[in-house]
């Protein structure tokens, strides 16, 4: 029977992956520049092989982060996760729950490419009233 990837190897592979996807760089890009297959490329995202510490070192060079990006949250022993243990979360989101789908991602290169200050904000008030709006599934038909 096949052991279930470590938790924090997971974690890892996911931050890999929003960090590639975040950048643009295929996972056959990647996987070029490491000198390793995109087929390993999609094993480490998956937490289902481990990354060792100079080849993270490698990815973090090649997305341009440094390599605690791919600790931030990361859950711990305890079950807390990484960040929660300084502070309490501010929102009932929290900072690992973001870029999980193609849409989030797509949504920040997108908006990171306007480069007028005033649109951002104006875009950033709009999602945010929009997303304090009344909830959908309270409307009735």
């Amino acid at each position: 029977m096949k052991k279930a990837p470590d938790p924090v190897d997971r974690h890892v592979g996911h931050r890999v992956r929003v960090r590639r996807l975040l950048v643009g760089v295929s996972q056959e890009k990647l996987g070029d520049a490491l000198g390793v297959t995109f087929q390993q490329i999609q094993k480490y995202e998956k937490g289902t092989n481990r990354i060792s510490a100079s080849r993270l070192r490698q990815i973090a060079d090649m997305l341009g982060v440094p390599v605690n990006f791919f600790y931030e949250g990361a859950p711990r022993q305890d079950g807390t996760r990484g960040d929660e243990a300084a502070a309490e979360p501010t929102s009932d989101v929290s900072a690992t729950d973001v870029f999980w789908t193609s849409q989030d991602l797509q949504l920040v290169r997108a908006f990171q490419r306007i480069t007028d200050g005033q649109v951002r904000r104006r875009i950033i008030s709009l999602v945010e009233a929009i997303g304090t709006g009344p909830d959908p599934s309270d409307a009735t038909e």
